[in-house]
């Protein structure tokens, strides 16, 4: 098969200075705003982590950064679902994982849930 290379999609490759978000800064803001642009209920603990529950209240984010149990299993994130006739799932997200990346997932999560 002979395509045009005007018909193909052009190759993006970022500068290195623009992919920070690859390496996490352990920051919680993308995917916090997220949240709250979105309605969910957001509460802060004393210890700083921040637990966040979707408005039908089927999704609750936890982030973790001062949780001794989540850092035993080397995470800062738990996502967990309640699906609707279905059985409770959970998503962890490692120290390293970039907010960037959760605030993805969970962008995927919302947007798959609305159709």
């Amino acid at each position: 098969m002979n395509v045009s290379a005007t018909l193909l999609p052009a190759v993006v490759r970022p500068a290195v200075e623009d992919r920070h978000w690859l390496s996490s800064d352990h920051c919680a803001t993308p995917v916090l705003e997220l949240l709250d642009a979105l309605g969910w209920a957001i509460a802060e603990t004393p210890e700083a982590n921040v637990h966040a529950t979707s408005p039908d209240g089927r999704v609750y984010v936890g982030w973790l950064p001062e949780d001794p149990s989540a850092w035993a299993r080397e995470i800062v994130w738990r996502v967990q679902v309640l699906p609707t006739g279905g059985e409770v799932w959970v998503q962890e997200f490692g120290v390293h994982t970039p907010s960037e990346a959760v605030a993805g997932f969970l962008a995927a999560l919302v947007a798959h849930s609305s159709r």
